[in-house]
């Protein structure tokens, strides 16, 4: 497995106006497109196949064995979407990856319809970040223009069009039947499965859904063969991501490596904890993921070893928290927001976790008994595996981590009546997470 950095979705991030078109064909862009149109689009989807690359949005699902599912016997339309609704507290890769390289969306857009034979496409952006709306509908026009998009794309008789669609700032978009649900005009809740997507996905035909990152990352595997991808990463973790470090870090930011790079080597990159602090607990994919600590600093960062350590790997979100913070409050705060972004369809999920809020806050209080952690336990209990969908697990796995991991901070809550923690820590926790969305 590499160890160092590589940068390929990140690569041109520092190029001036790296965002134009004129400034990713000057480095090549658009190459790919060529390459793939002189391929028979199932050669594509047996290249990403063989590539090993995994869905980057979260669920790790293999990407090319998710388009082999599209029924081309089916005579309805095709359609690709794109899930840009990146919603998970702590997650930020693909709003900077759209706001400094939209065209590399882009030509993963063209070359992955063309491969599916999809002639309209859709990019579902969460509907807050209109500036960053506004760049891709930029370079949309500028594909258009340039005759990347449109009828007949360089003379290969294939045709596509492509739409960027504001979401309504709602997390459970990110859900991809709930995705749908709001492309077509209607409250975005979950659908029942199945049908699956691949089926009957929009307007009740095949679709493929991807995360921007997985989509992105396909014209480099066109461009330079799956051998080389599946040489990057673990043996089935294979591949490079963008990791997004937050929180008490000395340098955040975002760092493009290979799958398997532990957290270690990620912090000594990014100039460790802050200075003065120690690890106390962290999240590798984000808020619904379950906490890891201090002692996982060594676990590779790949779905199997994740997996293995009892968290998942999810959107590769690493949120650090060093020793100033509360982990009660923290929980709290994320389930707060788990509370209030249920959709309300599924009883578990819409009193579960408005019952979790309730415990907790009491917890955080100072109020109640030792007994309330096994109530916690139970409601979480009563909300995993029986949701619609997978929000209500989500919202479950940093209050059971938490409590396996910090179970006596729990309990010192109780016996001094309330946060045991320095006032002033908890200020820190604040501003460092608020608005986090």
């Amino acid at each position: 497995m590499t160890d160092t950095l590589t940068p390929v979705l990140t690569d041109n991030w520092d190029q001036e106006r790296s965002w134009t078109l004129e400034a990713y064909e000057s480095r090549g862009g658009y190459g790919a497109l060529r390459k793939a149109l002189g391929m028979a689009p199932d050669a594509i989807i047996e290249e990403v196949k063989e590539s090993g690359l995994r869905g980057r949005g979260g669920a790790g699902f293999p990407t090319g064995m998710k388009w082999g599912f599209i029924p081309q016997d089916n005579p309805r339309p095709k359609y690709l979407v794109v899930n840009a609704d990146e919603s998970e507290p702590g997650t930020c890769k693909d709003i900077p990856l759209m706001m400094a390289t939209p065209h590399t969306l882009l030509e993963g857009v063209i070359i992955s319809s063309y491969a599916i034979r999809a002639n309209k496409a859709f990019i579902y952006i969460r509907g807050e970040v209109l500036h960053v709306i506004r760049r891709v509908q930029k370079a949309v026009q500028e594909a258009y223009l340039a005759g990347h998009l449109g009828k007949d794309i360089h003379g290969s008789g294939y045709d596509l069009d492509v739409v960027v669609h504001a979401g309504a700032g709602a997390y459970i978009c990110g859900e991809e039947t709930a995705l749908l649900e709001g492309l077509e005009g209607r409250r975005g809740q979950p659908r029942l499965r199945p049908p699956f997507p691949a089926v009957a996905g929009l307007y009740a035909s095949p679709t493929v859904i991807n995360n921007v990152e997985s989509i992105a990352s396909v014209p480099s595997i066109i461009e330079h063969g799956h051998g080389w991808f599946a040489g990057l990463g673990t043996e089935k973790s294979k591949g490079y991501g963008i990791f997004s470090l937050s929180g008490h870090v000395t340098n955040p930011g975002q760092f493009e490596a290979p799958l398997g790079i532990t957290l270690r080597e990620l912090l000594e990159l990014a100039g460790g904890v802050r200075e003065g602090h120690e690890l106390k607990f962290w999240t590798p994919g984000g808020s619904s993921t379950p906490l890891l600590t201090a002692e996982h600093l060594d676990v590779p960062l790949d779905f199997e070893a994740i997996g293995a350590a009892g968290s998942m790997l999810g959107t590769r979100a690493l949120q650090i928290f060093d020793d100033t913070t509360c982990v009660v409050r923290a929980v709290l705060r994320w389930t707060e927001f788990y509370k209030h972004e249920s959709c309300g369809k599924c009883t578990p999920c819409r009193e579960g976790t408005w019952w979790l809020v309730q415990t907790l806050a009491a917890l955080e209080r100072g109020e109640g008994s030792e007994a309330d952690l096994e109530l916690l336990l139970d409601q979480c209990d009563n909300i995993l595996g029986r949701a619609f969908c997978a929000l209500g697990d989500g919202a479950t796995s940093p209050i059971t981590s938490s409590i396996q991991y910090f179970r006596q901070e729990y309990l010192d809550h109780l016996s001094h009546g309330g946060c045991p923690f320095d006032p002033a820590a908890s200020t820190v926790f604040s501003s460092a997470t608020a608005g986090a969305k």
